[in-house]
């Protein structure tokens, strides 16, 4: 079977060759310029050898344009947080107007992806970053988010709106450039940060409005439910092929989900645990309980989240060659 074949067998819970895994990582290295971010991550491609390609942009490209500013921290996961917020007074949503793609930072993630697109070493379908519109309001306003939803709820409601509009554009822009996938992460359907209510309300109808609008255009459209205490019934109802969440840390398990989920699922591996802290034979067993729990169909292996900075390449290697797959060790490890 080809990656793409494998993958589309998955997502329809049909038998396949060898079960379909995929990783990824941010390389905040490079991740500021889009022909270096390109490189790294086919680097890293070539390497392990997924099933599909997702390009992990800076954590802060859907929210530069609109004047936030990413510190130049990295945390543990790879990503930057954001050092000063753009919206700071209820005022301040009324700057969050639809962005065009030319010379914004939304063309930085387009560019890096037609990068990967066009390269040979991308022999399997590639897909953007996409961050939920609440999640984006989140990282535009920071704590204040929960006031103004409560308070000012017309003027986030017009924010959410244009960051809608600008999500669907950079949409349709990389599904022209050849993009087959969407990785679409919601970071806001947590009892952490919402309620069930405020996320009725304020995130689900535009995660709805923007995964049904890509539906005739992606062939593999990825929900990435981030974080704990999720609302997890809400996200299983989203139109998708395959859901990813941290099944070893926040739940539930993939066997549970699996009834609740229409597609495939994506995860077993605990990417803090088994894969940075743990050795190969716990992440091998990790990898075993995975395909054991669905009955080896309707799952790509994979992390819950993007795999943190000190994730063994051994480990990686022993996954992957556990599973059927080939990593290519005549490359240098990609940084």
């Amino acid at each position: 079977m080809t990656k793409f074949e494998r993958v589309q067998a998955a997502l329809k819970r049909r038998p396949t060759d060898r079960p379909p895994y995929a990783f990824w990582r941010h390389f905040p290295d490079v991740d500021r310029n889009a022909a270096a971010l390109a490189q790294s991550t086919l680097r890293f491609h070539e390497r392990y050898q997924s099933d599909f390609l997702k390009v992990t942009p800076t954590g802060g490209y859907a929210v530069e344009d609109w004047g936030c500013v990413e510190s130049d921290e990295v945390l543990p996961d790879g990503h930057r947080p954001c050092a000063r917020h753009a919206v700071r007074a209820p005022e301040d949503w009324r700057k969050i107007r639809p962005v065009k793609m030319e010379s914004t930072a939304w063309a930085s993630h387009l560019e890096t992806i037609i990068r990967c697109i066009v390269d040979k070493r991308a022999d399997c379908s590639t897909m953007p970053t996409v961050f939920s519109p609440l999640s984006l309001a989140r990282t535009l306003s920071g704590d204040r988010l929960g006031y103004d939803l409560k308070e000012n709820p017309q003027a986030v409601t017009d924010a959410l709106e244009a960051i809608t509009e600008t999500t669907l554009a950079f949409a349709e822009a990389c599904f022209r450039e050849g993009a087959e996938g969407f990785f679409y992460s919601i970071q806001a359907a947590s009892t952490a940060l919402h309620t069930e209510e405020e996320y009725r309300r304020f995130g689900e109808p535009y995660d709805r409005r923007i995964l049904e609008a890509v539906q005739t255009r992606s062939k593999l459209t990825i929900v990435h439910c981030h974080g704990q205490q999720l609302l997890f019934d809400r996200l299983a109802a989203l139109p998708a092929h395959a859901w990813n969440w941290d099944d070893r840390r926040a739940g539930p398990s993939l066997r549970e989900a699996r009834e609740r989920l229409s597609g495939a699922v994506i995860g077993g591996l605990d990417q803090w645990g088994a894969l940075k802290d743990g050795d190969a034979d716990a992440a091998q067993a990790q990898a075993r309980d995975a395909l054991a729990q669905l009955g080896g169909t309707g799952l790509i292996v994979g992390a819950g989240c993007v795999l943190p900075a000190g994730v063994s390449d051994a480990t990686l290697v022993a996954v992957i060659r556990s599973l059927g797959g080939t990593p290519h060790l005549g490359f240098i490890r990609p940084q």
